[in-house]
């Protein structure tokens, strides 16, 4: 089923260049609900046979108007699937623990794969003002190097944070002394971000925060000055101590990149990179709110499940194949580039999820990124850094790369576990509450990856 993204996008879409168009409001398995068509003139119609057609003219035709015309149409089954699809399940009900008091981590939680990382924190090549390649965050990774990368085993790798070899060339991502210093401490962390003032502010719920918690848990944001500015007029000033509620905002210089998406995939993916002494972290995406104790998530999706990486399953798709279709679809990004991305991934190796297959690695090849739970085990990391430097050399579209990393990356290991919990996404919903982004479209993506 379409989602509300794709029915608002199209309409606008159309209504500017009123040409004619076709998109189908359809279940997993393709059956058509209702089919709507502008053709910039002429009448509207439409008809209740189970491949129901509505020719939309009106240039005030409107997500509402759908809505009422399927019901009068006698299409209220697929309006309710529809609805299901768009704003996904309703929460699970899950088996939380009532309080932290005396929560201690299991005793064999910590047998996990054991091998070193070390990361490349300067880049290898030289660089002067007058060429146009310059440094990286991501760093200069050759083919040889990336294939590597994929071997758990002692290394060191590019996972961000790459500078220039001079002085004149910083990484990006830069962080004052005084913030560094705190988030070096951090043993427990929440973390989420907004860039480009892209989102409003979701204030973890603090009465659901126990007094551990609101103790000993970090709870950062990182956003830059343009963000900044523009939730302080909105009432949302940093106090003496620099937090806003829970959270304590970090402000961030020298963007990365400019495609301020891929700018955001630094806190997601490098939270071992930017805490170093964090044994824990869950990434919240800015469109959701932290409705649980952090200790009781962590407990819940990491210590009971014996799991060093917990990501809920994506509400609707299931396949990569699917998610390239869905992105072209809502033009998430530059087609070429999803396709460069796309045909090298089944070159090497991707192959379309099996729903039939009982022995799949996973239960599905597509996440819903916004939730992330992990303890800073060596494989977790490795899964991080990898995962980064797909989206880094790629696009930021992040579902798009989850699935390639991970199975190659168990496929090149097979002999070390990683332990890998992804779960329903209703479970997700039952300790975030999503609510929608502030702006739908940031910065245009490069022309180049």
């Amino acid at each position: 089923m379409i989602g509300l993204d794709q029915i608002r996008g199209d309409f606008a879409k159309w209504r500017k260049k009123g040409y004619e168009a076709n998109c189908c409001l359809c279940d997993r398995a393709g059956r058509y609900g209702a089919r709507y068509r502008y053709r910039g003139g002429g009448a509207l119609s439409g008809s209740s046979s189970s491949r129901s057609s509505l020719s939309v003219t009106s240039p005030y035709f409107n997500l509402i108007s759908l809505f009422l015309l399927c019901t009068m149409l006698g299409l209220t089954k697929e309006l309710r699937s529809m609805n299901q699809r768009i704003f996904g399940d309703v929460p699970c009900k899950i088996d939380l623990l009532t309080s932290v008091d005396n929560l201690i981590e299991p005793e064999n939680y910590i047998n996990f794969t054991r091998f070193s990382l070390n990361y490349i924190t300067q880049d290898r090549y030289s660089y002067n003002y007058n060429n146009s390649n310059v440094p990286q965050f991501g760093g200069q990774q050759t083919l040889e190097d990336r294939e590597n990368s994929y071997h758990a085993k002692n290394q060191m790798l590019h996972c961000g944070f790459v500078r220039g070899n001079t002085s004149h060339y910083k990484s990006g991502f830069d962080i004052n002394e005084k913030d560094k210093e705190i988030m070096n401490n951090c043993t427990v962390v929440v973390s989420s971000c907004i860039f480009g003032n892209s989102d409003f502010l979701r204030r973890p719920t603090k009465h659901k925060m126990g007094t551990y918690t609101k103790t000993n848990v970090c709870f950062m944001i990182f956003m830059d000055a343009l963000t900044l500015a523009k939730l302080s007029t909105e009432g949302n000033v940093p106090d003496e101590n620099g937090k806003i509620g829970l959270w304590r905002v970090i402000l961030v210089k020298n963007l990365p990149y400019i495609d301020m998406r891929k700018t955001g995939k630094v806190p997601k993916f490098l939270s071992h990179r930017l805490f170093p002494s964090a044994r824990y972290s869950i990434w919240v995406d800015s469109k959701m709110r932290v409705n649980a104790d952090p200790m009781l998530i962590i407990e819940y999706f990491l210590w009971r499940k014996g799991a060093e990486y917990a990501i809920s399953r994506h509400y609707d798709r299931s396949c990569v194949w699917e998610e390239v279709l869905q992105n072209k679809r809502l033009n998430k990004y530059n087609h070429t580039l999803i396709d460069e991305q796309f045909n090298y991934y089944r070159s090497d190796g991707l192959v379309r999820f099996n729903q039939s297959d009982s022995n799949s690695p996973l239960p599905s090849f597509v996440p819903e990124g916004s939730f992330i739970v992990r303890a800073h085990t060596p494989m977790s990391n490795l899964f991080s850094c990898l995962w980064f430097n797909e989206v880094n050399h790629f696009t930021s579209r992040d579902q798009l790369s989850f699935a390639y990393t991970y199975l190659k990356l168990r496929r090149l290991n097979p002999d070390k576990p990683f332990y890998f919990n992804m779960f329903m996404d209703c479970e997700r919903r039952a300790v975030a509450k999503l609510f929608h982004h502030r702006t739908q479209q940031l910065v245009p993506p490069p022309v180049t990856p």
